[in-house]
């Protein structure tokens, strides 16, 4: 099972803040942990949403709204992405997350091919398959 792991965005990652290095120490020793069990496929901090964009699309309208963005609490700061055996290993691993302060991190399942059912037909599964390969190939 994959899960990504959300990090969600406070007052300091929002105002840019980077994190000191005792912070970055710590996290650095987790994801050395996450590494040797084989857990972690990717990591990543986001920057702040005042450098991003929105994009809504209505129809055949799109409309573009450049950040920052208010509502703190729903924008993402960084993200994990985990291979494990379950959710409770999933929960296990980010319950030693060194996180403090407040900080709140989702979990999220990714869907795998076989959970779209027969909707899911040889021919798209035959075309993900090769996009994943070009994805892999580019890594």
């Amino acid at each position: 099972m994959r899960f990504m792991v959300v990090v969600k965005a406070d007052k300091n990652s929002e105002a840019g803040k980077l994190p000191d290095e005792k912070i970055l120490t710590e996290m650095g020793k987790f994801n050395e942990e996450l590494a040797k069990a084989g857990v972690i496929l990717a990591a990543e901090g986001l920057h702040a949403s005042s450098k991003g964009a929105r994009v809504r699309f209505d129809g055949k309208k799109r409309i573009v709204t450049d950040g920052p963005f208010t509502e703190t609490k729903e924008l993402v700061a960084g993200f994990w992405l985990w291979q494990v055996r379950s959710k409770e290993e999933a929960i296990e691993w980010l319950k030693r997350a060194p996180f403090g302060g407040g900080t709140e991190v989702e979990l999220r399942q990714i869907f795998e091919m076989d959970d779209f059912g027969a909707e899911f037909t040889p021919e798209l599964r035959e075309q993900e398959e090769r996009i994943r390969a070009q994805m892999s190939a580019k890594q």
